[in-house]
């Protein structure tokens, strides 16, 4: 069995309004691992995540799970591999319907998938007590639980199929410091538990260092730089994640401000799409937007300050 879980290739997104949202993304998650993928508002990480999930078709690329094209599979093959793909949205206030008890709405995800009915309450039971909620919650509404209570019924409605890969997108933005770190310390131990893979977007490079195994830098639709955490922390290669790096508290580096705005991906600038903002761009930026090359064997860069190694890249 391959340690790569879900593989993807070469993704390319436009809408019909221009905007170029992904372009010649490729990612891998391994198995029971957590990728991070981080950057700021409007770089394409959720609109990735949609592709990841089946959720959005892409122009172009493929991606694969344990193997199988996701793109290629027809809607009974997709609802089959949904009980294994899973996710846990930004609101749960929004995905939660409100008519319908914590329990009901856990047991609508176990009916969805064929859990006979006899075996729903229990596992509902179970799954709750996983995430640290009672049964006497189960019977409550969304109104009634508190944005982290809330978290941790979408986190259990998506591990009640024993997922193998669950996106969380923006999973802890809407959440206040404290309840972020128990919401990030319990998906940690759950993966422990279940050897669950989480592919986690996030706009808050803190929050990725806190939960990630390896991660990757998108910016304007693209990867700029993908490698494990620890290096990603002590040896970033990309000015535009030294520049994020810079930015996060706690992180003791010299503060480094990027000046500009984010450019449209309707109209990128031409050649390298951060050459506008970055404080080390050269005329040869210019002229094309450079591809990732090998740092080391899992650590990848896109920038033409890079020294590629002669070494095949496998960060993914």
């Amino acid at each position: 069995m391959s340690d790569v879980l879900l593989e993807a290739t070469g993704l390319n997104k436009t809408f019909g309004n221009g905007v170029r949202a992904v372009a010649d993304v490729s990612l891998t998650v391994h198995r029971g691992e957590t990728l991070g993928v981080v950057g700021e508002s409007g770089c394409g990480k959720s609109t990735t995540g949609k592709i990841l999930l089946g959720l959005l078709a892409p122009d172009s690329g493929d991606v694969t799970f344990d193997g199988e094209s996701i793109p290629a599979m027809n809607r009974a093959r997709l609802r089959a591999l949904r009980a294994r793909l899973q996710v846990v949205p930004q609101n749960p206030q929004t995905s939660l319907n409100p008519r319908l008890t914590v329990r009901s709405s856990i047991e609508f995800n176990l009916r969805a998938h064929g859990v006979a009915r006899a075996e729903r309450g229990p596992r509902v039971l179970a799954l709750l007590d996983r995430v640290g909620l009672t049964a006497a919650q189960s019977e409550r509404f969304p109104h009634e639980l508190s944005g982290g209570q809330l978290q941790r019924v979408a986190i259990a409605r998506a591990l009640s199929t024993s997922p193998d890969l669950v996106v969380c997108d923006e999973a802890v933005s809407a959440l206040d410091k404290s309840v972020q770190a128990q919401v990030l310390n319990l998906l940690a131990d759950l993966q422990r538990e279940t050897g669950v893979a989480f592919l986690f977007i996030s706009h808050d490079l803190a929050v990725v260092e806190h939960i990630s195994d390896r991660v990757a830098v998108m910016y304007l639709g693209r990867v700029v730089e993908v490698a494990s955490a620890e290096r990603l922390w002590e040896a970033p290669q990309h000015p535009y994640t030294t520049a994020l790096l810079s930015a996060t508290p706690g992180q003791g580096r010299e503060r480094i401000v990027l000046h500009g705005e984010l450019p449209s991906p309707a109209n990128p600038p031409s050649g390298c799409g951060f050459r506008t903002r970055c404080p080390v761009a050269e005329d040869v930026c210019a002229d094309d937007w450079p591809a990732l090359v090998p740092v080391t064997p899992t650590h990848a860069a896109a920038c033409v300050h890079v020294t590629p190694q002669a070494v095949p890249a496998t960060a993914g």
